[in-house]
């Protein structure tokens, strides 16, 4: 065993940083998953006319948009900001961590082994918040951590964009799409 050990070392100190980083993260997603103590809901499903994910070439799987739906079933509503009785940032902040959490969710039901994924590559979120609300940025990182929690650097580590806008379908209160980069199927 420790001659094992002593090899995957070696072969570590000859490898880029990169190669490193993601031979040290040896660690099986859904383990680490069960370790932090993070319960997935039911995989998402289409609430209009439009497929949840699209595959394309390269291995890149598009995410539609995921709600922020809880594991209970309920949907997190309501606009982030002042007046009119807004969300908080902690809400809005929690809202897109759940948003974050469906689309772990259905990456685990379309690829059977969240292994596969190689790489976020971007997340884009949509806050439902008020014209003076300008933080919607600190919204998203609920979304961006959970993803940094469950995938770790360099796989979780995303490009981002976050805006906001007056209303969302169902009144939800923020909306989260994904490009992920997935390994090929053995």
């Amino acid at each position: 065993m420790m001659q094992a050990k002593s090899l995957i070392t070696s072969a570590l100190k000859r490898s880029s940083p990169l190669t490193s980083s993601i031979a040290l993260r040896q660690i099986h997603v859904e383990k680490r998953i069960e370790e932090l103590n993070i319960e997935l809901p039911s995989p998402s499903q289409p609430k209009a006319n439009y497929n949840i994910v699209c595959h394309a070439a390269g291995n890149m799987l598009y995410v539609s948009g995921h709600l922020p739906i809880k594991a209970d079933g309920t949907l997190c509503t309501g606009r982030v900001g002042p007046n009119g009785g807004g969300r908080t940032i902690e809400e809005g902040y929690e809202a897109a961590r759940h948003c974050g959490l469906n689309i772990i969710s259905t990456l685990k039901n379309q690829l059977g082994d969240l292994d596969r994924v190689e790489q976020i590559v971007k997340v884009f979120g949509i806050v439902n918040s008020t014209t003076c609300f300008k933080e919607q940025h600190l919204v998203m990182d609920g979304c961006s951590d959970v993803l940094m929690e469950v995938f770790d650097k360099p796989v979780g580590y995303h490009a981002r964009s976050a805006i906001g806008t007056s209303t969302l379908p169902l009144d939800m209160v923020v909306e989260v799409e994904a490009i992920v980069q997935i390994k090929p199927e053995e």
